[in-house]
């Protein structure tokens, strides 16, 4: 599906780098930009960790509008190619949306304290300790895993199963699929499981055992709690977000390459 975009109102953001900067400058002296709170879609320039902080910024303002990303960073697996400003209103015009939900996690201390964070990529539960933590895992109100001994587990979005998600050895999955990759780090026992692919719908509990022995942190892509005893995870439908791809260079086209990446 393409956006539809009149190009009036386009507001920009750059990670400090030079690289970026200098796109920055290069992109202003063509198209007057307006600020975020009066535009229509964002231009983010900058790799995939600005572009989540830009997403995550947009969730905590709560206004969110499109954001087309230009790689001016390492991987760029969220972003466009940088080919400079002359015919960037025309690829925003043609460019193709991805409406994409992020996990809502809500995050238990040992303390009781409440902590609430959204992850566009992954939810990460992980040992702070040389100790190996000890983690309950539950589907929808049911007990699957009584206990994981592991260095820590994650819950990936399609979005970001190729993320940290891959690199513990989880599945890639396509960005239209509903799914959910629930993926063990380092496990010792059991020693064969080696997670599961869960329809997004799932309400998932993972309960640490022991948790003044064995702390362990909660991470919500880049926001992390510590000493945290349960966290509870589901889909955030309420807090959709928007990006924008050339076309045939669209995230569901590169989730399927990267599966034949060698």
């Amino acid at each position: 599906m393409t956006v539809e975009f009149d190009g009036k109102r386009l507001a920009l953001v750059a990670s400090p780098t030079d690289r970026a900067e200098e796109a920055a400058e290069e992109l202003r002296g063509s198209i007057d930009f307006v600020d975020m709170a009066d535009a229509q879609a964002v231009i983010v320039l900058g790799g995939d960790g600005f572009m989540l902080h830009t997403l995550h910024q947009m969730l905590d303002e709560e206004r969110v509008i499109p954001a087309y990303g230009v790689n001016c960073g390492t991987v760029g697996f969220l972003m466009n190619r940088y080919r400079g400003p002359a015919k960037l209103l025309d690829r925003l015009g043609k460019s193709r949306r991805f409406d994409i939900a992020p996990l809502r996690m809500e995050a238990i201390g040992q303390d009781g304290s409440r902590h609430v964070a959204c992850a566009i990529n992954e939810v990460s539960l992980l040992r702070e300790t040389r100790q190996t933590a000890k983690i309950e895992i539950s589907l929808d109100g049911k007990v699957r895993l009584k206990e994981l001994v592991c260095d820590g587990v994650l819950v990936a979005t399609p979005a970001g199963s190729t993320a940290y998600n891959l690199s513990a050895n989880g599945p890639i999955l396509p960005l239209d699929s509903q799914l959910l990759a629930l993926t063990p780090i380092s496990p010792f026992r059991p020693r064969r499981w080696s997670g599961a692919v869960l329809p997004e719908r799932s309400r998932i509990t993972l309960k640490v055992n022991e948790p003044a022995k064995r702390p362990v942190s909660a991470v919500a892509d880049q926001k992390e709690f510590r000493d945290i005893a349960e966290v509870h995870l589901e889909i955030a439908r309420e807090n959709q977000l928007t990006l924008l791809f050339d076309p045939g260079h669209a995230l569901d086209e590169r989730i399927v390459a990267e599966q034949f990446a060698v």
